[in-house]
């Protein structure tokens, strides 16, 4: 009784295992269903599938073998010599050298049916309860396949005048005389035979033996099937316990925090991003609840906890900025998906979190990043190939300067200075990305700016001039909207030519920048222009003049220019 006991605690300690290892890796399949991550390969998602199926056999299996070892704890004296191991080698021996035993019979041979339903000989052993070589495997097929296939044992007491076996060679070739061969059976399925002989004595067998090694069969039959089932979820547990390391290897490395919870709210598993994540270790938050743990998540994450458990539907995409107590204030984004059993009930909760602290800062400093240089020039330029230095391009160069901007800046305060300076500024640099150009820098009260870079633009000497006049129109505007003090107009400059555009400057202070003839000849260009007025160069003429109205003008002496330069008064748009 107290072995019996004993092996109803082990089967029950098993048991448990299972179904808990069942949920864990039903959440994980549940979850990868419903996520479905693309860093996974498609091994992972069978994978977990086989574990599944595989621990579902299992539980079946352990029911069949605790089913059959109570059986066979009933039987006292056979029962408890077959049973003496689970080791499926080791009842086989036990099996035979019993019977040997308990027959008398000069060799004993127990065959099991393979994966392919064939008989094979397992073991072989004789009356010294030593195994049999290969020349001593002498047998009578017939009679083994007779009984294999009625499912009946069968007893002769001289195989050689026995007229069930007249003629067959094997019987008369091995001078075979006592048989006797009965099935095994488990839940009336014959899984091999035991075939006993003696070649030497005729008669040695009887109804007796027969029955006595039916009978043993039987036992023997449930001892072989229990130490194969045995075997099988040795087997089946080392590739669970395999699997169920690489998930957890699988959920260690990857970027999103993980946590699950039942539907008591409890905390079942925290992987690494998880801890990393909320700033905690996985022994202070499994066992205890969601609400225990992080207080300042519970209003975000308990109505649709709630919702998802009563709709089965995953919720996606919660943001929340709650103040943890080891990590400050972060941004999070939180994802729930039910997580369900080998039957489909929901069992609890996934909860997936993305940390997007440090992306959101990243983000609020390329905006601002944006608005002091150009987004062209940002997607242009590639963060792990920036190097000093530039490339040759043909570009068309505009410059913008606020005319009246010194005597303005004697007549108010400073902080009124740049909040009227912003305003032009404003207008200058909408009217130049309007038309897809790219502003260089702010020079003061000035405006830098090209157009056909980074993006090649054909028509991009007929996009500057659109946005001078665009320029003009938005000062106009501007001038409705302040007071008279405050009115000043931009003096434009145009020119298109050949320029380097690269990075100048040192490895921790660089900009992005046009240098060039060009460049200098369109800064020369917009200082000799008026208030309000809009001077193009004989190139950019040459370029624009079917689409605009213009005007030549007289020559203008250019610093560094050893010729006057023939310019255009620009008045509109034909």
């Amino acid at each position: 009784m107290e072995t019996g006991a004993s092996d109803s605690v082990a089967f029950s300690a098993i048991h448990q295992q299972l179904v808990h290892l069942g949920g864990i890796v039903g959440q994980i399949q549940s979850f990868l269903q419903s996520k479905r991550p693309a860093v996974l390969p498609p091994m992972v998602y069978e994978g977990i599938t086989q574990i599944v199926n595989g621990v579902d056999q299992l539980g079946r299996n352990l029911v069949a073998l605790e089913d059959e070892t109570r059986s066979l704890r009933a039987l006292a004296y056979m029962g408890g010599v077959v049973n003496s191991s689970l080791n499926l080698d080791v009842v086989l021996q036990i099996v035979m050298d019993t019977i040997i035993r308990l027959t008398g019979a000069e060799r004993a041979f127990l065959m099991l049916r393979n994966e392919q339903g064939e008989l094979a000989i397992r073991v072989g052993r004789n009356w010294e309860q030593e195994t049999l070589d290969s020349a001593e495997l002498a047998i009578s097929r017939t009679v083994i396949y007779r009984v294999a296939d009625e499912g009946q044992p069968v007893l002769t007491t001289n195989a050689q005048e026995d007229p069930r076996f007249t003629g067959q060679e094997s019987i008369a070739a091995h001078n075979l005389r006592s048989i006797l061969c009965v099935p095994l059976k488990v839940r009336d399925q014959v899984t091999g035979v035991i075939y006993t002989d003696n070649r030497i004595r005729s008669g040695l067998f009887t109804h007796k033996e027969l029955d006595l090694l039916t009978g043993f069969s039987n036992q023997a039959a449930v001892a072989i099937e229990n130490a194969r089932l045995y075997d099988s979820v040795l087997h089946t547990l080392a590739e669970v316990t395999e699997l169920k390391n690489l998930m957890d290897n699988v959920f260690s490395s990857m970027a999103s925090g993980v946590l699950t919870a039942d539907i008591q709210e409890r905390i079942l598993l925290c992987n690494q991003a998880a801890e990393r994540i909320l700033g905690m270790v996985s022994k202070d938050v499994v066992g205890k609840d969601i609400s225990q743990v992080f207080p300042p998540l519970t209003p975000v994450i308990q109505p649709f906890f709630d919702q998802l458990l009563h709709s089965d539907e995953p919720v996606v995409g919660l943001e929340a900025s709650p103040e943890l107590q080891n990590k400050g204030q972060v941004d999070l984004r939180l994802s729930l998906a039910p997580l369900k059993d080998a039957h489909k009930k929901t069992q609890g909760v996934a909860i997936v979190l993305e940390d997007l602290t440090e992306k959101k800062r990243l983000e609020a400093q390329r905006r601002m990043f944006e608005k002091m240089v150009s987004p062209a020039v940002i997607e242009h330029l590639d963060p792990d190939r920036l190097h000093l230095g530039g490339g040759k391009k043909e570009i068309t160069t505009l410059f913008a300067d606020l005319r009246g901007f010194t005597s303005f800046c004697e007549l108010v305060e400073p902080e009124e200075l740049v909040a009227v300076l912003n305003k032009y500024l404003a207008a200058a640099a909408e009217a130049v990305l309007n038309e897809g150009g790219t502003i260089d820098k702010f020079l003061g009260d000035a405006v830098m700016s090209w157009f056909n870079a980074p993006v090649s633009q054909p028509d991009h000497a007929f996009r500057a001039v659109r946005s001078a006049l665009l320029l003009r129109s938005a000062v106009e505007d501007l001038h409705r909207d302040i007071p008279p003090a405050w009115r000043m107009s931009f003096a434009v400059g145009i020119h298109v030519g050949e320029a380097v555009l690269g990075l100048v400057g040192t490895d921790k202070r660089m900009e992005y920048t046009a240098i060039g003839d060009c460049v200098n000849t369109a800064k020369r260009i917009q200082e000799n222009a008026l208030p309000g007025q809009i001077l193009i160069s004989a190139q950019v003429y040459r370029e624009v003049k079917d689409w605009i109205v213009a005007e030549l003008v007289e020559p203008i002496l250019a610093k560094g220019k050893r010729h006057p330069v023939q310019v255009y008064e620009v008045y509109g748009l034909r």
